[in-house]
């Protein structure tokens, strides 16, 4: 295995005070996903001395709107500010700002090339801000079917075409598997396609977005394509377990490691 596994502390041992949640899966011999670093007492974080994958990389804002992009450019800025602090590698991106259930704070059905324009500009904006700090931003598809219905941009071939545009190290795909499924299909292929472009690598099943193994993804297989193409990155779990945490993790790792 050429890869690192790690886990989302926002979605797993929920009954633990979210220092611990960390403390678990650093333990558990995985690198730990955090989203809204601003709710975070990130020296305790720290103090852990957990290996941190990713974080949110705003706390407001979009790629395409004026006051959006102001906002967003600003708290990218104070992000990358508070990366240092758990030395998180990868700072996440969605096409528009998001709401705590997950929805976007501007819907938009459509966009036309006007905003294409714009979000690629916004995104280019964002990467040099990255590599000079030594950082990458990391832009992730979404579904829009299920969790995040008006999510502009949200496809992983919308996600895919603008990374490429933009062509540079400061900004890579966060290639979430779990909304590609619903979105796209044909995981294998898109992996290939995208893999140049890969920050990151996101898991969890279809449907119910929990550990692999409880829906029609056949994750051991992606597995295998992973290691064949030399992929050398993080392969995240951001999943719900469906009942045991640790047999979640475990499920996990037998899935990526077989």
């Amino acid at each position: 295995m050429t890869y690192r596994l790690a886990a989302s502390a926002e979605m797993l041992y929920r009954d633990l005070p979210f220092v611990e949640r960390v403390a678990r899966l650093h333990d558990g011999g995985f690198a730990v996903e955090i989203w809204d670093w601003s709710s975070k007492d990130l020296p305790a974080l720290a103090a852990t001395g957990a290996t941190f994958s990713s974080m949110t990389g705003y706390l407001h804002g979009d790629l395409t709107t004026v006051d959006g992009i102001a906002a967003l450019l600003a708290t990218a800025e104070e992000s990358l500010r508070a990366a240092e602090f758990i030395d998180s590698p990868r700072l996440n991106l969605h096409g528009t700002g998001l709401d705590p259930d997950g929805l976007p704070v501007r819907p938009r059905g459509v966009v036309d090339g006007d905003d294409w324009l714009r979000a690629r500009d916004t995104l280019a904006r964002l990467a040099e801000l990255g590599r000079r700090a030594g950082r990458v931003f990391t832009l992730e598809n979404l579904n829009t079917a299920v969790d995040h219905p008006g999510t502009p941009f949200a496809r992983a071939a919308d996600t895919l075409a603008l990374v490429r545009s933009v062509d540079d190290q400061g900004l890579r795909l966060n290639l979430d598997l779990y909304h590609a499924q619903i979105g796209e299909g044909n995981l294998i292929e898109l992996v290939r396609e995208a893999l140049p472009w890969v920050g990151e690598i996101q898991v969890a099943d279809v449907p119910g977005r929990c550990e692999p193994g409880t829906g029609e993804i056949r994750y051991e297989a992606v597995a295998r394509e992973l290691r064949a193409l030399g992929y050398d990155g993080v392969v995240g779990l951001e999943a719900w377990a469906s009942g045991d945490d640790d047999a979640a993790l475990e499920a996990f790792r037998a899935a990526f490691t077989a």
